[in-house]
């Protein structure tokens, strides 16, 4: 499994805007994905040191279109603390 298919997307919310000053990012990832194996996705193609992974399976909501419904898909969020004398993430400094 390569690192590029391992992280799908960057989570851009509030909750994860107040994160960014303490050097913690969001990310969508592969819900087979491993903490050891985002580890090594996001210190591959960002180049930073990460510290710790923490991940939250989200299950998929029950959504309505007209009188019918179903779920929307399930996720896997990793939460990614990079070490202190780290560099930050250039894509999210950006946004703040």
């Amino acid at each position: 499994m390569f690192a590029e298919d391992i992280i799908i997307k960057p989570v851009l919310t509030e909750k994860g805007y107040d994160g960014i000053a303490e050097k913690k990012y969001s990310f969508y990832v592969k819900k087979d994905a491993n903490k050891a194996q985002i580890k090594a996705a996001v210190e591959k193609i960002f180049g930073v040191q990460v510290a710790s992974v923490n991940t939250v399976n989200c299950k998929g909501k029950l959504k309505r279109m007209g009188r019918h419904e179903g779920y929307t898909p399930a996720r896997k969020k990793a939460i990614v603390k990079l070490t202190e004398n780290s560099k930050t993430i250039e894509f999210f400094d950006a946004l703040t």
